[in-house]
């Protein structure tokens, strides 16, 4: 399996992340980008992203909808990245420059149901994937059974090439497994507005209305649990 670093930082950056286990990861461009500031109000022109695979027969066992050990295992990973990016911001500060980590799964605009920034964008601009048309990112080493992570920073580091191009080709499976009704089935380019992939609010209530007694609605995870490039991972792991 094709795993590691997307771009060639530092070597001490390289070790740390050895030592944290963290299998895919890569630099970010971010210039243009309208990021968050830290406490000087100054944003970011890079970000470290990074992918923590799901627990593979935990996603194959949500394809009718979400679980108790779904929701159990959502949090873990969500606390582990959170972990990982408040290390990975004092490390960088530690060597003279500024960071700022983005919490995991964090809303901060409940009307258009946003983070600070998206996660994903990070991902994609590390080269880590592209947007499937379940709107979320899909790597190539783990399908979408991922988490995201994302560290801000101002240190000069060189670009991850981006991902440019969608691989999800006619699949429409995700699409058609959506009980919401919510995906569009459009095909991401980079600039490709969410609204174009996903009626992100009658997800939003699907999840509420149907799945509520899971981390308080904010999970479903079909149309990941549907995608052959999750699956992949199942195939490999029963060599």
């Amino acid at each position: 399996m094709k795993t590691g670093h997307r771009g060639m930082p530092h070597e001490w950056l390289i070790h740390w992340m050895q030592l944290q286990n963290m299998l895919l990861w890569g630099v970010a461009d971010l210039s243009g980008f309208p990021t968050p500031v830290d406490e000087t109000g100054h944003g970011f022109p890079f970000a470290f992203s990074w992918a923590v695979p799901m627990d593979p027969l935990v996603m194959e066992g949500i394809q009718r909808g979400p679980t108790r050990a779904y929701a159990d295992e959502y949090a873990r990973v969500n606390a582990l990245i959170n972990e990982l990016a408040v290390k990975l911001s004092e490390e960088i500060k530690g060597h003279g420059s500024r960071a700022l980590a983005l919490a995991a799964s964090d809303r901060t605009d409940t009307i258009t149901i946003r983070g600070a920034f998206p996660h994903k964008t990070a991902a994609t601009r590390a080269g880590l994937g592209w947007i499937g048309c379940h709107c979320q990112l899909i790597t190539p080493e783990f399908g979408p059974w991922v988490r995201l992570g994302t560290v801000f920073t101002d240190m000069a580091l060189p670009g991850s090439t981006p991902a440019e191009k969608s691989f999800c080709g006619r699949c429409t499976l995700c699409v058609d497994a959506c009980p919401a009704g919510a995906l569009k089935g459009a095909v991401w380019y980079p600039g490709l507005p969410r609204e174009e992939i996903l009626d992100v609010h009658a997800c939003d209530r699907w999840k509420k209305e149907h799945y509520s007694h899971f981390n308080k609605g904010h999970n479903c995870g079909i149309c990941s649990a549907v995608c052959p490039y999750g699956r992949k991972v199942l195939k490999r792991n029963e060599r």
